[in-house]
């Protein structure tokens, strides 16, 4: 992984964190069915990010960095809702949907560079 690819390192860090949420949804609220779609969106970001430097043209470039924006809001929505079900706290869920919303930020800026960039 490369060390200037701010994206790439913390999409990473943010899925390690919702692994560990997952396992501590599943072990210490024997929650399962929304858990499950956390870890799925919430890792996915990471995953369509790499898929996307390794992009084969822009258009796929675009496509793959689009999923993971959508990844991102489809997580917000899922800590959200484990939250207004209090299967997560307010704290707990604050500091977990702040970083969510960052990569959403983040993500989001690239898209528009990117498409600004090769629109021209």
């Amino acid at each position: 992984m490369k060390n200037d690819n701010i994206i790439q390192q913390k999409s990473f860090a943010f899925a390690i964190r919702i692994v560990n949420l997952y396992k501590y949804l599943i072990s210490e609220k024997k929650e399962f069915v929304l858990s499950k779609q956390l870890l799925r969106s919430g890792t996915a970001i990471g995953a369509n990010i790499e898929e996307s430097i390794g992009g084969q043209s822009n258009r796929d470039f675009i496509s793959k960095i689009s999923i993971s924006y959508k990844e991102a809001r489809e997580t917000i929505y899922w800590i959200k809702l484990l939250k207004s079900t209090s299967y997560l706290s307010e704290q707990e869920a604050e500091n977990i949907l702040d970083d969510a919303e960052e990569l959403c930020r983040i993500i989001g800026k690239i898209q528009i560079t990117h498409k600004s960039r090769h629109n021209k």
